[in-house]
């Protein structure tokens, strides 16, 4: 990265901060770096306290994406200093951790799009997707036969600019139009922290956020969202409420073979999957569900096509470039090439046994356990391994997070997930070089 030779002011910093979307990352170098601090911040940016401390006036309390504390700041080790100094983000899952193994599929995965390419509205005026590349729907259904976590004869694809579009789109197809009330919408906690944000985001008179589905007594209609494995403890789910007047979406973002066992192909009435967590390509934005019912499919289309008229050809491309590599990789018989799934199942199973080390160590904290299951694309049967951890503090302390930040490690509250403080979820996705830093530090707070 070459230096930045102007000098933001903190003028500057919230104007921008302001300006872009919370998902963003600002990066601010000033000519006093190094070049060999800016080498080792690599996709990151100098934080010192003073940028920490600043950032609590003037973000929101977010319970989307990003947390207040740590939304301007990248998914990397971002250090003005060597050592102690250093603040480690593992607040949101980036899923960087994959990049080397793309690094090494080299040109592989590489497309080439001309300017010609790409140009209409339309990809396919003769599918109820009409925006979906017909390329991209054939990709997806190979993974999923080859994976064996999905049945997608029988379904409608729908694609969306990543899993969180698709979630709104369900919202809107799924609610009564008629009503004369928003219909409810409830999951089970510790539930996925942007569900509230996201849902009552447009204050629609559609749908509003209920809270907790064990809680959830009313006797009328709802949506229930189910995360499975959930984001963020880990645990494979089920539908709680279960009653008649009820409608359930299930996201399968997690559910691929690095994260937890592949016991069964999903065969639900709506369910949702992403590029971010299976591939890693988050920055690609682009998501999918499979729809067993015509009309909601319809429905779900129509919101896309009044949100953002479409989905971009380019990422759908792209997408189906990588998934096409996925899918070469787990069937190669003549040795070359690694599988991509298998390459991740080793990762997470290292930094889960490094994580639970580190943890015994410190004795400060706890990790759930997870009963092991067969998994039959790996042929073995291994305890889930998540994106995230759910650490919890023991003993007296109450505000885990708040804990955790005073050692320069970011994560998230319990309380965006609808439980104690005395949790917090830790992403387990970004680099070794920053994992391997977060184990060290936490194995050495007592």
């Amino acid at each position: 990265m070459g230096r930045i030779s102007r000098v933001f002011t903190w003028r500057h910093f919230l104007i921008l901060s302001l300006a872009l979307n919370v998902g963003f990352v600002l990066r601010f170098v000033n000519e006093g770096v190094t070049s060999r601090a800016e080498q080792s911040i690599g996709n990151g940016f100098c934080v010192d306290e003073k940028m920490m401390k600043f950032s609590e006036t003037v973000m929101a309390d977010g319970e989307a994406h990003v947390s207040k504390r740590s939304s301007h700041v990248s998914s990397s080790v971002n250090a003005c200093t060597d050592g102690e100094d250093r603040v480690i983000n593992l607040d949101h899952g980036d899923p960087t951790m994959y990049e080397q193994y793309w690094q090494r599929m080299g040109e592989e995965t590489t497309i080439v799009i001309s300017g010609w390419q790409s140009m209409s509205y339309f990809s396919d005026v003769k599918n109820l997707c009409w925006f979906l590349e017909p390329v991209f729907a054939r990709e997806i259904i190979t993974l999923h036969k080859t994976v064996g976590n999905a049945i997608t004869e029988g379904y409608h694809i729908v694609v969306g600019t990543g899993s969180t579009q698709l979630f709104q789109a369900a919202l809107y197809a799924l609610s009564p139009s008629e009503a004369s009330r928003p219909i409810s919408v409830v999951s089970a906690a510790p539930y996925y922290s942007s569900y509230p944000s996201v849902t009552d985001y447009l204050k629609s008179g559609l749908y509003r956020w209920a809270g907790d589905a064990h809680s959830f007594s009313k006797d009328e209609p709802y949506i229930e969202l189910v995360t499975s494995p959930n984001n963020p403890d880990g645990f494979v789910r089920q539908a709680v409420v279960n009653r008649s007047l009820g409608i359930v979406v299930h996201d399968f973002a997690y559910y691929w073979p690095q994260y937890t066992p592949i016991s069964y192909p999903a065969n639900h009435d709506l369910m949702l999957f992403t590029v971010s967590k299976s591939t890693g390509h988050a920055g690609m934005r682009i998501g999918w569900a499979l729809v067993k019912d015509e009309e909601v499919a319809r429905r779900m289309t129509k919101f896309i096509e009044l949100n953002t008229i479409g989905v971009s050809k380019d990422s759908q491309l792209r997408a189906a470039k990588i998934l096409r590599a996925v899918s070469d990789s787990c069937e190669k018989i003549d040795g070359k090439g690694e599988n991509f799934f298998k390459f991740g199942y080793n990762l997470m199973a290292g930094r889960w046994r490094q994580l639970r080390a580190a943890a015994h160590e410190s004795g400060l904290f706890n990790l759930p356990e997870f009963p092991p299951a067969h998994c039959n694309f790996l042929s073995r049967a291994f305890e889930p391994q998540p994106a995230f951890a759910w650490l919890k503090c023991d003993g007296e302390i109450e505000d885990c997070e708040s804990f955790l930040r005073s050692h320069k490690i970011l994560t998230r509250s319990g309380r965006h997930f609808g439980v104690s403080p005395k949790y917090v979820r830790v992403s387990m996705l970004d680099r070794d070089e920053i994992f391997d830093l977060f184990v060290e530090r936490l194995s050495n707070i007592h």
